[in-house]
């Protein structure tokens, strides 16, 4: 630390350090600013492949400008160490804020996840994937600030084909089920490790668990993401949508997901939230430390003041304070023992010799009955100590095993909020399923597994398995593709059915895709009711109206079917009087097109003497006894108004000249 890398870049303390890289805090010489400098691991960097790798990935990053984007200000090689330059964040990271706080409330989780998203969402729009979407690439900076980091060094990376246990571990706990199996990462999976970003929000912890990456990954493809318990359905069914293992079920992209967590998060009337930064406190975070204060019997207890009032150590005792006092002079020794160092000394009168008494003979004794009877005391005394180990050990792992284990309690019935309040008092924690259910109501436990009863070592976790209601029909977009809506479908409970006489035409959806479903998103249905997909017929063909004015009954007929219409004959005074009846109008008029899933139907109108056209002569100024005469004779019918004599003279008529009508139509002459 404190050298220069290229003679520009001076890298001081470090900031983090990774199975992969280690991060420094550095300062850009040239340009006089701050900035975070990741230099690679040297076991990478031995390989000339992965140099050009890191190059090119660092530069298509560098093209990434977006504010929730960590930004790439250079790239570079130096001797033996390959670094990249980036903005400096100060603050700290999301696994930082998880460790400190645990799950987050849902307004903080998608305040988080949103920034995320958005940066994702660009990088996708510009063709880039992260492939490593975690709570260490998510940085939280002052005013907590989201930005997300390293978009594509996992690729270079992951193709290098060297990578530590602990990056491993941090890493598959969020890697998709089709990166498990195939290595491959497109914007879908990039979902899918936002979602396992936002359970972990969530539910505090990741959704799979395994002392070894393989068993993480094993879970990943063949386990579906349980649910979060305690938050709303609506939150919970959008994490289980952007985990789903099968790719096409998810959002397609970061955009896709980010509108959707807008709209669940406005449906629940979740609002922003300041995002805290790692290492802050949270509002009235304080703790009193309580000190023990000794009282007298039958004193007064202290007061919470002077519980909480500093312990001041009082001054040690200097060495004129540690002087003995004396009360009076020592007690007077009994007569005969010695006062002291005092020369004088009691005389005593010595004591005559005693005789010792007769010592009995020992009988003799069989040397092998002597050892029979050592060997049955030793083994007494071996037997009644190993029967106190024995007993000791009974009651130690008695004790041991009693503070270890559990019951599982009985929660079927209860409600999830009671059930998770039960396996609480326990000491277990629960994972939450949701499945749906015809007969127990909507956030109802059903079962648990192990059952009630079963003894289980403390925290051990269970699983619920929760009613979330009778199956409701999803939302399936226009287009999708037959096996995806099927899927959907089956997740939500329900079968799917197809009926050909509901298929219809589509403008723009594609032959054989879903135009929609029946009954309608939303309905409640019974578990494993069917859902029938309505699928696209294409584009509706146009069938044109051809001109049959003129033509007879059956010449027109026979045209309209040739072109795929029906001919309808009209009623009344347009009805035809034969087959040899000429049409002289038809209804839509021709050259109208038609959608033949609408409409296929031409009213075809005949010249009758009823209702033959006439053209109506114009006889104004002319008498009124004249102008009558020529109407009439056109086959008009004449009313004559305001004066009616036949010597007046015709001012105006009440339907213009030359207009066609049919005969028998009436016309009204004003006289003047």
């Amino acid at each position: 630390m404190g050298g220069l890398l290229e003679q520009r870049y001076r890298v001081d303390s470090v900031l983090a350090r990774g199975g992969m890289s280690t991060v420094y805090r550095g300062r850009d010489t040239r340009l006089d600013r701050d900035v975070a400098i990741k230099v690679m691991d040297p076991h990478l960097t031995a390989d000339p492949a992965f140099v050009a790798r890191f190059e090119r990935e660092a530069r298509a990053a560098a093209q990434l400008h977006h504010p929730a984007v960590v930004s790439v200000h250079d790239q570079g090689v130096d001797g033996d160490q390959v670094y990249l330059v980036m903005e400096l964040i100060d603050g700290g990271n999301l696994r930082d804020l998880l460790n400190q706080r645990g799950k987050l409330v849902p307004a903080v989780a998608l305040s988080i996840l949103g920034p995320v998203l958005s940066a994702l969402g660009a990088a996708h729009r510009a063709g880039l994937v992260h492939r490593d979407v975690k709570p260490e690439n998510v940085l939280i900076g002052p005013g907590g600030q989201v930005k997300v980091a390293d978009f594509g060094l996992a690729r270079a990376i992951a193709e290098n084909g060297v990578t530590s246990d602990s990056e491993i571990l941090g890493t598959v706990a969020y890697l998709s089920p089709e990166q498990v199996e195939s290595g491959s990462a497109n914007a879908r999976s990039d979902v899918y490790a936002a979602g396992i970003v936002l359970y972990e929000m969530l539910a505090g912890q990741v959704p799979y668990r395994g002392e070894t990456p393989i068993s993480v990954a094993y879970q990943h493809v063949n386990s579906d993401v349980p649910s979060v318990p305690e938050i709303p359905l609506a939150l919970d069914t959008l994490v289980r949508k952007a985990t789903r293992r099968d790719p096409v079920l998810r959002p397609p992209n970061a955009d896709a997901f980010l509108a959707e967590l807008e709209r669940v998060g406005s449906e629940l009337g979740l609002t922003p939230q300041p995002v805290p930064v790692p290492g802050s406190a949270p509002e009235n975070d304080r703790t009193v430390v309580m000190r023990p204060v000794p009282v007298a019997v039958g004193a007064t207890p202290p007061s919470a003041a002077e519980l909480t009032r500093p312990v001041v150590p009082k001054p040690p005792l200097n060495s004129a304070a540690m002087t003995t006092v004396s009360t009076g002079p020592p007690p007077t020794p009994p007569p005969g023992i010695p006062l002291g160092n005092s020369a004088t000394r009691t005389m005593q009168r010595p004591e005559p010799p005693r005789r010792r008494p007769p010592q009995k003979r020992k009988p003799k004794v069989d040397p092998v009955e002597a050892e029979r009877k050592r060997r049955k005391k030793l083994f007494t005394i071996w037997g009644s100590v190993a029967a106190v180990v024995v007993v000791l050990v009974g009651l130690f792992s008695w004790y041991v095993s009693a503070n270890r284990y559990t019951e599982m309690p009985s929660v079927a019935g209860q409600s999830e909020q009671n059930a998770m309040l039960l396996l609480s008092k326990a000491d277990l924690t629960g994972l939450v399923e949701k499945v749906p259910s015809n007969d127990v109501p909507n956030g109802t436990v059903i079962s648990s597994d192990p059952g009630p009863g079963a003894e289980l070592r403390k925290n051990e976790q269970v699983k619920l398995v929760v009613s979330r209601g009778r199956p409701v029909v999803p939302f399936i977009t226009a287009g999708a593709e037959v096996e995806a809506a099927t899927k959907e479908i089956q997740a939500a409970g329900l079968k799917t059915a197809k009926d050909p006489a509901k298929d219809a035409f589509h403008d723009t959806v594609p032959i054989g895709k879903v135009v929609g479903v029946d009954p309608r998103p939303g309905t409640a249905l019974d578990l494993d009711a069917p859902v029938t997909l309505i699928l696209s017929k294409g584009p509706p063909p146009r069938l044109p109206v051809p001109n049959v004015t003129g033509k007879t009954k059956d010449e027109a007929t026979a045209e309209l079917q040739r072109a795929g219409l029906e001919a309808v004959d009209a009623g009344g005074d347009d009805a035809p009087e034969n087959n040899g009846s000429r049409v002289v109008r038809t209804d839509p008029p021709a050259g109208t097109v038609l959608d033949p899933t609408q409409n296929k139907r031409v009213t075809l109108f005949y010249q009758n003497k009823n209702n033959e056209e006439i053209e109506v002569p114009d006889v104004t100024r002319q008498k009124v006894r004249e102008a009558k005469e020529e109407l009439e004779r056109a086959g008009l019918k004449v009313k004559v108004e305001f004066n009616k004599s036949n010597n007046a003279t015709v001012v105006n008529q009440s339907i213009p000249p030359r207009t066609r009508v049919k005969r028998g139509t009436e016309i009204t002459i004003v006289g003047l």
